[in-house]
């Protein structure tokens, strides 16, 4: 019987590393996003609708994460009125809260920490940079999942600025 036990839990382990930790695909409607900025303004991804949405997890501790930020910055600046959103989320501890607020306002885009969002629908934030983008529509056209690809101002010309068009 004890045989039989561990046999189990090998292929329990197995089918658990099997399913992804996320739920996003690429193609298909973007789950629900609602967060509240470090200024107090309130985001919902469906009040976002008919905007191309770019969704950007990350941490102060994260190296590659703080090297995107003037990329997208810069991209967000330059094509704000053709209808690009980005929305920055902080999955540092509200303890980091004086350090991430000194970053974001380096960034002309809102960003929220974690806490204050509710984002289940993008899978289990375990690592970062991690970005999606939305298009019009409400399609999730880039799954940060999928790839490790940086973002860099080549990466959004390519596959931000087609949506904007």
């Amino acid at each position: 019987m004890k045989c039989h036990a561990h046999w189990l839990a090998i292929a329990a382990l197995c089918l658990a590393t099997a399913i992804p930790s996320y739920a996003i695909d690429a193609g298909k409607p973007a789950p629900a996003f609602t967060a509240k900025s470090l200024a107090a303004k309130s985001i919902n991804l469906a009040v976002l609708a008919g905007k191309v949405v770019v969704i950007n997890f990350w941490a102060t501790w994260c190296s590659p994460c703080r090297q995107e930020m003037p990329a997208l910055d810069a991209f967000y600046r330059q094509h704000q009125a053709e209808g690009l959103e980005v929305i920055g989320v902080s999955v540092d501890d509200n303890a980091d809260l004086p350090l991430v607020k000194t970053l974001a306002q380096a960034v002309s885009y809102p960003i929220a920490m974690s806490d204050d969002a509710s984002f289940s629908g993008y899978g289990r934030i375990w690592r970062v940079p991690l970005t999606f983008v939305i298009d019009r529509k409400g399609i999730v056209r880039t799954n940060g999942w999928q790839g490790d690809t940086l973002i860099d101002a080549a990466t959004l010309e390519s596959t931000v600025l087609p949506l904007l068009k």
